[in-house]
């Protein structure tokens, strides 16, 4: 795809079900190659993303159901900023206030509980809101660096 040439938005639709988080990760995959990003922020991403399913699936909705979770792509590029994709996960499991959504303490050292930590750490920008029916909204912005 060429650089002045843009991304048309992408939605994917799975089943709560940890099984279907490689059919996200291939979405992601070939989105991210299309726009040029590099391999490495790929799978950074990806991780991200990752997480933050498996953090719908276990506290949205309490375990792996037939419950819809939905991921749109969107490629971002008049912001000032530089040109970005925009991950919008969308769930319709238990809402909990955004602000409360946070990192374990990285000094207490057990297993689990460093979701919210690698997707801030990976992403550009993230942002929490409960929709308006039920279940929450996760906005994710990833700058593209491009491949070499």
């Amino acid at each position: 795809m060429s650089s002045d040439s843009k991304l048309k938005p992408i939605e994917v639709k799975i089943v709560a079900d940890p099984n279907y988080v490689s059919v996200v990760r291939s979405a992601v995959r070939s989105a991210a190659a299309l726009v040029g990003m590099a391999e490495e922020d790929i799978d950074s991403v990806n991780l991200a993303l990752s997480e933050a399913i498996t953090n719908v699936i276990r506290h949205g909705y309490g375990g792996s159901c037939d419950e819809p979770i939905i991921l749109n792509i969107n490629h971002l590029t008049d912001d000032p900023d530089g040109e970005a994709l925009e991950f919008v996960l969308r769930d319709f499991g238990k809402q909990v206030a955004p602000e409360t959504i946070k990192s374990r303490d990285l000094d207490e050292i057990r297993p689990g509980g460093l979701g919210v930590h690698i997707i801030k750490s990976i992403m550009d920008e993230v942002s929490y809101d409960c929709a308006e029916e039920k279940g929450m909204t996760l906005r994710m912005v990833k700058r593209v660096k491009r491949a070499p």
